[in-house]
């Protein structure tokens, strides 16, 4: 899936303002003004738009784990320079401290259905025999699950 999108659709979700974006994106150690966010936020056919970048995205993702969760023990993590749906995926599970029923339940909600197994193959380190990679239907599934549990 594109970077714009995902942020745009976990903003939406959530119902983040852009200084509550701005500060999640500060606490993933990454400064982003309110303008920089207008240009990722609009749609890509329009000349100011701004491409965000996986390590911004990463570190967005990081603020939202310390953002829902609290600030860990020990040195900040630093964001990856490039991300694939598994660990935007695993990133999201974390923030929002799902365990595997209700990641299988919001997926219901997107309309995917999938075992534990083929679940954990997600997870799983990418040199693993039963590694999976995570499709853009199934991140968009879980992103529209998401948004559903949300509005309940």
């Amino acid at each position: 899936m594109i970077n714009n999108v995902i942020l745009r659709r976990v903003c939406n979700i959530f119902d983040f303002n852009n200084d509550k974006v701005c500060s999640i994106f500060e606490l993933g150690q990454c400064q982003i003004s309110t303008e920089q966010l207008t240009q990722i936020f609009i749609e890509k056919n329009d000349p100011t738009y701004k491409e965000l970048l996986d390590v911004e995205l990463a570190a967005f993702l990081n603020g939202l784990i310390e953002d829902q969760r609290g600030p860990s023990d020990g040195p900040k993590r630093d964001a990856e320079d490039s991300l694939n749906n598994n660990a935007i995926f695993n990133k999201l599970k974390i923030a929002l401290s799902l365990k595997a029923d209700e990641v299988l339940a919001i997926l219901e909600l997107g309309k995917i259905t999938l075992s534990k197994y083929e679940l954990s193959a997600f997870f799983r380190n990418v040199n693993h025999k039963n590694y999976k990679e995570c499709s853009d239907d199934v991140l968009s599934a879980f992103l529209s699950g998401l948004k559903i549990k949300h509005e309940q």
